[in-house]
């Protein structure tokens, strides 16, 4: 199980989606990850579906493996630790001492009160880069609040930018706001780890779901802070792009965008439109009328059955799409292309696929090009699968 972190120790504390996302990515990414969890229950996603997924040789509903734990637990080892227990509290103890790494995200001060705090683990361990992730940050007026996602990408401004309309706030199909935070704070360990070569010391890294969407507010953050302007939802049509989005056509509908003039005119050639008519001319302008500019082509559009459309806009150099359904995507050429889906062999459900990492890493020679991206993944565990076999390590008498 080589890659970039190999030879790096995660101890990952985490659970629900957030910590466990970006300990997934450390694991992608080579490094040992072992997720300390509750005796009995484990990590909450354990109980989230359905849908649950029966193994076959268990057919009872103490065995069902949830899907959604299974989505963010790959490349991990499970040990059950009660860290109210004196006697648990010493073998994380003994893992903090070995580790490189330490994912939370507990409440501010939860593990301070269970004798974790950041003074204690850089005693402890002065080389631990710690990663802490919160709801809303971890000082200032709300730094307190319980952090669940849907609410979330409401407080964050997300949901007013995403639905039909103004009036119509939508949450994005999935947990974004968690998802953004473990990419932000897996990519803030990758920049503690390197500053961590130059110094010899770890530090705390910190970020929040409402960090996070915030971070990803792009044009809609300085539409409000440099020009004044309040973003708000559009539905599938782009608020400073036109035409860009989804557009109505024979039995069907096809996305396309034309973020340049060249583009642009390119369409209305192929369509037999005029890309200088009155308050078509430039993005700005169409952007103003946009309304005018879905109409006039939904009405080219109309005859024109999808497939065809998408083919006759390829042939323009037209960027297009359709939109697929999940099941769709993973049956795609393209999807399966990029290494994006892998097959693991688990405890219970035997061999199954899962959602491959994002990443992919290529050593460059004379010769081209050389793919040095892991290949071999392991299955997401079941609760305190690994507990003997680290216990026995941390004693000495276990590899």
């Amino acid at each position: 199980m080589t890659g970039p972190l190999d030879g790096i120790l995660v101890v990952d504390l985490t659970r629900a989606l957030a910590g466990p996302h970006a300990a997934m990515m450390l694991g992608d990414l080579g490094a040992r990850v072992i997720k300390v969890e509750s005796p009995g229950t484990g990590d909450d996603t354990r109980g989230w579906g359905p849908p649950f997924v029966q193994p076959p040789a268990l057919p009872d509903q103490t065995h069902r493996e949830s899907t959604y734990f299974l989505s963010a637990n790959r490349n991990k080892e499970s040990i059950t630790l009660d860290l109210k227990d004196e006697g648990d509290a010493t073998v994380l103890t003994e893992l903090l001492r070995r580790a490189d790494v330490l994912l939370e995200n507990f409440r501010p001060g939860t593990l301070t009160r269970l004798g974790f705090g950041t003074d204690v683990l850089a005693e402890l361990n002065p080389r631990l880069v710690q990663l802490s992730i919160s709801g809303f940050g971890h000082d200032g007026p709300e730094g307190g609040r319980a952090g669940y996602d849907q609410i979330a990408q409401g407080e964050a401004g997300l949901m007013s930018l995403t639905g039909s309309g103004p009036e119509d706030p939508q949450r994005v199909g999935v947990p974004i706001g968690d998802l953004l935070a473990g990419m932000y704070g897996a990519y803030g360990v990758l920049a503690a780890l390197h500053e961590r070569e130059r110094t010899g010391r770890g530090q705390v890294v910190r970020t929040s779901l409402l960090a996070a969407i915030v971070g990803v507010h792009a044009f809609q953050g300085t539409a409000w802070t440099v020009a004044g302007k309040v973003g708000s939802a559009q539905g599938n049509h782009h608020p400073s792009i036109a035409p860009y989005g989804l557009f109505r056509c024979s039995g069907g509908s096809v996305q396309l965008s034309c973020g340049s003039e060249s583009l642009w005119r390119r369409l209305c050639t192929e369509f037999g439109l005029d890309p200088a008519a009155p308050g078509m001319e430039t993005n700005g302008e169409r952007v103003e009328n946009r309304d005018r500019v879905i109409a006039l082509l939904e009405d080219a559009f109309a005859g024109i059955a999808a497939e065809d459309l998408l083919a006759r806009l390829d042939a323009a150099g037209i960027p297009a799409g359709k939109v697929r359904t999940v099941d769709e995507v993973y049956g795609w050429d393209q999807t399966l292309s990029q290494g994006l889906l892998v097959d693991v062999d688990h405890a219970t459900l035997g061999r199954v696929q899962l959602p491959g990492p994002p990443l992919r890493f290529f050593a460059p020679s004379a010769d081209g090009e050389t793919e040095t991206t892991r290949r071999e993944h392991t299955a997401p565990p079941v609760l305190g699968a690994d507990g003997d076999a680290i216990r026995a390590w941390l004693s000495g008498s276990g590899s």
